[in-house]
């Protein structure tokens, strides 16, 4: 350890990357991974019944994905600088020891997203594995805490597979997501084919079944763009624990470029030709890709289908939900959690939480998880406008390692209190409009509230603070 450094802040996973290994391809893979798994599919399946026509969705679709990646950029570049993952980029704003707070809300969102995934993956191959082996349909029947034995068995099995790969280190993350992700694309244009064929090559793409008014269409349109944003909130924040092993900043823009506007579009067209060509076929539209390949009278098919699918989740799930905590606990704890062992307990949290019936309770995804996700506008909004309206992108890192005076981070105690009084404010109006039924219009655009709010008190709060701001060495 560096010299002057504190074990409370410091450890070998949490220093400035070393190997910068990561290039454009790699980046691109990434967003690979994270856009196509069966909850991406879903998400961009359902915009198209907003109401909204064809091409209001997509154009919708490309101003959303448009506005993402200008957004991805500004944290993704800022840890590619200087190859610091998100809770040590947090300790700017927050504080050495503040900057937990911001790192342990966006853990416990990932950490109950992990399981969720986990288990839609493993949904997947319940199905095969039914296909292949029909004896094992007693397993199927008999449950166990409102999961089946079967049911069981696969979730283990892509739990503990997860966590080998996350335990091999983030070069590990790399190889997966490098062929993850172009793997489900090969699939996915197999399944538009086959849909296209079966349809007879006619398919009406007009998906909304409602009459909107002008105003109506207008808020649908925005609403479609708020929720392509809040759809990538998540990795908003912690995009920089991947874009800190690029070597350059043209990589991470290009890595963004390819994988966001281009990479996200190209996959919706996929998805509204085969859900909108299931409805051809089977009289309504079906969303959920893992019941359409289930309905493949291939058997071959059917299997590279499922377990194109299950891969491609197993990705998302590491690339979205599973590396944020391991760096987010291993920050709480540097001495005693590194990356590995940040890895294990967000798994055993993972399943302590039965994510099956997590996400089977309308009130938890939209309070607990939809309460969660409000806070994530606050924290980009404050990390962001100190970044780079106050310090201009000038960071002194060392001092992100360092106790006490010698740390420009330090602020008082190791928490910076307006940072903590600009995220509460902006937590408190960004929860009323996602949580309060009476709002449920704003709700959709509750990040963009939080972020605005959250930036805008912390950069008056640090303008006004007696104290010159810490400059960079």
């Amino acid at each position: 350890m560096e010299s002057g450094y504190s074990e409370r802040l410091y450890n070998e996973d949490l220093a400035p990357a070393q190997e910068r290994n990561w290039s454009t391809w790699s980046l691109f893979c990434t967003w690979m991974a994270d856009v196509h798994s069966i909850g991406g599919y879903t998400f961009a399946a359902g915009l198209f019944f907003l109401g909204l026509t064809g091409w209001q969705v997509f154009l919708a679709l490309i101003c959303g994905i448009t506005v993402v990646y200008f957004l991805m950029n500004l944290t993704s570049v800022a840890g590619q600088r200087y190859g610091i993952p998100y809770p040590v980029l947090a300790r700017v704003s927050f504080g050495v020891f503040g900057a937990n707070v911001p790192a342990l809300i966006r853990a416990a969102v990932a950490i109950a997203w992990y399981g969720i995934q986990t288990w839609l993956a493993s949904v997947a191959v319940v199905i095969l594995a039914l296909k292949i082996f029909p004896g094992l349909e007693p397993l199927a029947r008999s449950s166990f805490l409102g999961l089946s034995y079967l049911g069981w068995i696969c979730f283990l099995l892509l739990w503990a597979a997860q966590l080998f790969v996350l335990g091999r280190g983030m070069e590990s993350v790399r190889r997966l997501v490098d062929w993850a992700g172009p793997a489900i694309y090969v699939a996915m244009l197999a399944l538009a084919i086959w849909i296209f064929i079966q349809a007879g090559g006619s398919i009406d793409f007009n998906l909304g079944s409602k009459s909107l008014s002008f105003g109506g269409a207008t808020l649908a349109f925005f609403t479609a763009i708020a929720l392509v944003v809040n759809y990538f909130s998540t990795l908003l924040l912690n995009f920089t624990d991947f874009s800190r092993f690029a070597p350059s900043e043209r990589m991470v823009r290009w890595g963004n470029f390819w994988g966001l506007p281009v990479n996200f579009i190209l996959f919706s067209v996929i998805v509204v030709v085969v859900t909108a060509g299931s409805r051809e076929i089977y009289g309504s539209a079906i969303t959920d890709p893992v019941e359409l390949v289930g309905r493949i009278p291939s058997f071959v098919a059917l299997a590279l289908g499922a377990l194109t699918f299950a891969v491609a989740t197993v990705g998302i799930n590491i690339v979205a939900n599973f590396v944020s905590p391991c760096y987010d606990l291993a920050n709480a704890f540097p001495k005693h959690i590194d990356f590995k062992r940040g890895g294990i307990i967000s798994a055993v949290l993972a399943l302590v939480v039965m994510p099956w019936k997590l996400y089977s309770s309308p009130i938890a995804i939209n309070y607990f998880l939809g309460g969660l996700g409000a806070l994530l506008g606050p924290i980009f909004g404050i990390i962001v406008a100190d970044y780079y309206l106050l310090r201009r992108g000038r960071l002194d890192v060392e001092g992100l390692y360092r106790e006490g005076d010698d740390s420009p981070y330090w602020y008082r105690g190791g928490l910076n209190r307006r940072a903590l009084w600009a995220f509460a404010i902006a937590a408190f109006v960004s929860l009323i409009v996602a949580l309060v039924p009476a709002l449920k219009v704003a709700a959709p655009f509750s990040w963009f509230i939080g972020a605005g709010i959250g930036g805008a008190s912390y950069y008056a709060l640090m303008r006004s603070a007696p104290a010159p701001l810490p400059e960079a060495e």
